[in-house]
């Protein structure tokens, strides 16, 4: 029984797509094809923007240390929900962490996660972030409605949310430098 080259062709293909399914490889191809396809956030025109009015909410820091998101009124602000397992985020994370290397003591980074420590640890030991995970204190008020991953908010020094953006983002863009380095500025 002779086999043709288009046979083989053919299953060379199927193996290479079944790959995507069942190996690492998917997993990597999938986180990068959402950053290749993610774009600079749009920026909410000023008559349509909300206004953070009630700053007390509670979170945890990196410590499972319990803190106040007050300290951040009149201040610059990024905000960020994710998790570990969901791969639009991570490829999103890959893009804060370039913009907290370049703001982080210019503005206050919460990359807030629902997850427990470990894992949320673990995967930011593996993915080399280094930017401070905020943790969810599950129960409590929050300023914000919306916190299902990917979302992200950034919100001037009058808490206006200049930018409401659900799923994933490339964060660092000329775009998002230039309105960010206008926030500070105001």
């Amino acid at each position: 029984m002779k086999i043709n080259k288009k046979t083989i062709l053919n299953i060379l293909l199927f193996a290479f797509i079944l790959s995507f399914f069942v190996t690492p490889l998917g997993d990597y191809s999938k986180v990068l094809l959402n950053k290749i396809f993610s774009f600079s956030p749009s920026v909410t025109e000023e008559t349509n923007r909300n206004q953070i009015k009630d700053y007390d909410w509670k979170l945890k820091d990196a410590e499972w240390n319990v803190f106040n998101f007050k300290k951040s009124k009149g201040n610059v602000v990024f905000i960020n929900f994710w998790t570990s397992w969901n791969l639009p985020c991570e490829a999103e994370l890959a893009s804060i962490q370039k913009l907290y290397d370049v703001y982080k003591d210019k503005i206050d980074f919460y990359i807030i996660t629902n997850e427990e420590r470990a894992p949320a640890e673990e995967f930011m030991l593996e993915n080399g972030f280094t930017f401070p995970v905020t943790y969810l204190y599950i129960g409590e008020k929050m300023p914000i409605t919306e916190t299902k991953a990917p979302m992200s908010y950034l919100i001037d020094k009058k808490g206006n949310i200049v930018i409401h953006k659900t799923g994933i983002a490339n964060w660092n863009t000329s775009k998002v430098h230039q309105l960010l380095d206008k926030l500070i500025a105001e």
